[in-house]
């Protein structure tokens, strides 16, 4: 599984990043056969005081992307809401499949 984070409008600290990484490790557990994953953080509403902090998860397996973004107030939130969302994607899609 190769892991892409890129960071857009701001530096990630290293903690974020090993903290998203630790999390991405357990996507494994829903689908065995991920290529790639692409996690991008980033501030929305620069131009205003108020940032809200997104995360976007972009999962590829064999013929198959799935896509999901979250916002809120912290990166730790939104990327948990969005990985959430992910593995319920992933869930429904391999039961739509067995079905």
């Amino acid at each position: 599984m190769n892991v892409n984070i890129q960071t857009v409008h701001f530096d990630a600290d290293v903690k974020l990043t090993e903290y998203v990484r630790k999390k991405l490790e357990k996507l494994s557990t829903f689908h065995d056969r991920i290529i790639k994953v692409d996690v991008f953080l980033k501030l929305d509403n620069v131009v205003h005081q108020i940032k809200d902090k997104v995360a976007e998860i972009n999962v590829r397996v064999p013929g198959r992307q799935f896509f999901v973004k979250a916002s809120s107030k912290s990166f730790q939130e939104s990327f948990d809401e969005a990985f959430d969302s992910m593995v319920n994607q992933i869930k429904r899609k391999k039961e739509k499949l067995a079905a």
